[in-house]
């Protein structure tokens, strides 16, 4: 087999175990992912669904990476189609596929994007719902094509871009593929890289003993040799390397800017049609417990849709959905009055209490630009216990210091407040437990707040997040995932913030 991975102790000496184990994850990687971006042709303009598949795409041009790996087109609402034939190989880097469930990651930056399969539209997207896993094949058989189009249309302020399109193999269920391994190690390379560098030497022998196996033998000698391999690997880093795991808590999630890039009816189709696919989700995935802010988009599904707000009403009872806000809508908090804050807290609490039965304790404002310094003061008046935004989260040259901590006005009223988590993050633990090293790094809580949802237009968690958070649960080294309340998170932690 090509490309065997490095092994031998005397090269120890000469790398670091960091390096040693990321090269190991970079080859399992290439057992169970293949980059697929050069392999794109293009057609620049739009015609039907039906002639792109008539074609053979050899009249159509080939693509260019930018220096950033993108396919990038003009902005100004210019379409872009993609097209290649995809067909499944015996192996990749001799590791056999036949079996494996088969999907296309993409990342776009468009103002909408719709994914064709052999002809069928199975995925659609836009500027915030900009990635997806589409599920090719459940099974995957060598020599099986799959012929792939992407309509894309660019932002009309922002050039157009395929960021990133990959051919990603693995099982299902709580089986091993290099993959998932890999992703572990990542894991558990981050959290000893932080506070544990001692065990870096006991990961570095361990994949050794692995890789030994697999260059003396190939990839290829016996699929399911090497993954006894790997299942071997798992079980010895979780005997030996205790204290790895945090615990990652999840409330989903879905931003919904009233008025933004598209008119305000857009808007109330956003809120209807997130509210009612996180309602469906809850159905197959009990689990779930989403959050979201805003009571004038209550009121509107109120008024608008009264069998979905009835349902709504149900899943709070049933605390499944917590109604986070406070303020009627997510207002500019930096130049208005007084009274205006006023207002949009004494409406925002008004309707949910009579609503739901009782105030919001969490003042919901993750994308405001920025607050006033009489803001506690106001929210305190109006019995909210706790502020979170992920604003300032964004600032590129002067870094907020604090993660947790409590939040004094002029007169002295103080508020619990957290910089949350990003919004519009989808469920990838290897970048969740990125944040969440960083998190206990700066405020010593080990416990971290994740919010999975696609956001800005609404949308919320997708099927695909909650399968890959339900496959992670049976990771003996990745955090424990656990679906929560905003309160119930913040209460938890008040009073160990990081001041």
């Amino acid at each position: 087999m090509t490309n065997s991975i490095p092994e031998s102790n005397t090269n120890l000496s000469s790398q670091t175990h960091s390096q040693t184990i990321l090269q190991v994850v970079d080859k399992l990687r290439a057992f169970s992912t293949l980059d697929v971006r050069s392999n794109w042709r293009c057609f620049s303009g739009d015609i039907l669904v039906s002639e792109v598949f008539a074609a053979d795409f050899s009249g159509w041009d080939t693509t260019q990476l930018n220096a950033k790996g993108h396919i990038a087109w003009e902005k100004g609402k210019n379409v872009l189609w993609l097209a290649q034939k995809i067909i499944v190989p015996q192996d990749l880097q001799g590791y056999p596929v036949a079996g494996l469930c088969l999907r296309l990651a993409l990342v776009w930056w468009a103002d909408s994007a719709q994914v064709y399969i052999n002809g069928s539209l199975v995925a659609e997207g836009d500027l915030f719902d900009f990635s997806q896993r589409v599920l090719l094949t459940d099974e995957a058989i060598p020599g099986e094509e799959f012929t792939v189009a992407l309509r894309l249309v660019s932002p009309e302020h922002d050039n157009g871009a395929l960021v990133s399109s990959r051919c990603v193999y693995e099982t299902v269920g709580n089986n091993v593929d290099p993959g998932f391994v890999a992703a572990e190690l990542a894991i558990a390379l981050g959290y000893c890289e932080a506070f544990a560098p001692d065990n870096l030497n006991v990961i570095a022998g361990l994949v050794q003993e692995v890789v030994g196996e697999i260059n003396r033998r190939g990839a290829e000698y016996a699929k399911e040799r090497v993954n006894e391999c790997l299942a071997n690997l798992r079980d010895n880093l979780q005997s030996k390397i205790t204290n790895l795991k945090s615990k990652i808590y999840l409330v989903g999630h879905a931003h919904l800017d009233m008025a933004w890039l598209w008119q305000v009816s857009e808007t109330w189709e956003a809120a209807k049609n997130t509210f009612t696919s996180v309602l469906k989700l809850q159905e197959d995935f009990p689990e779930l417990i989403f959050c979201h802010s805003t009571p004038a988009l209550y009121a509107w599904v109120e008024d608008n849709c009264p069998d979905l707000f009835v349902e709504v009403k149900k899943a709070v009872e049933n605390h499944l959905w917590e109604v986070v806000g406070a303020f009627w809508v997510e207002p500019e908090l930096n130049i208005i009055s007084g009274e205006s804050i006023v207002r949009q807290l004494l409406y925002g609490q008004l309707y949910v209490k009579e609503k739901f039965g009782e105030f919001s304790t969490v003042a919901w404002l993750p994308d405001s630009f920025g607050f006033c310094w009489t803001l506690p003061q106001f929210m305190v008046c109006a019995g909210v216990e706790y502020f979170v935004t992920q604003k300032l989260i964004w600032n590129d040259t002067t870094k907020f210091p604090h993660g947790a901590f409590w939040w004094r006005s002029p007169d002295g009223s103080e508020i619990f407040s957290l910089m949350s988590a990003p919004i519009g993050e989808g469920i990838d633990p290897v970048k969740m437990v990125e944040y969440s090293v960083a998190w206990e790094k700066q405020t010593g809580l080990q416990n971290y707040l994740w919010l999975p949802g696609v956001g800005d237009h609404g949308g919320g968690p997708t099927r695909d997040m909650l399968e890959i958070a339900r496959r992670w649960q049976s990771s003996p080294l990745c955090p424990e995932f656990e679906f929560t309340t905003v309160e119930k998170y913040l209460r938890e932690i008040r009073g160990q913030g990081d001041g």
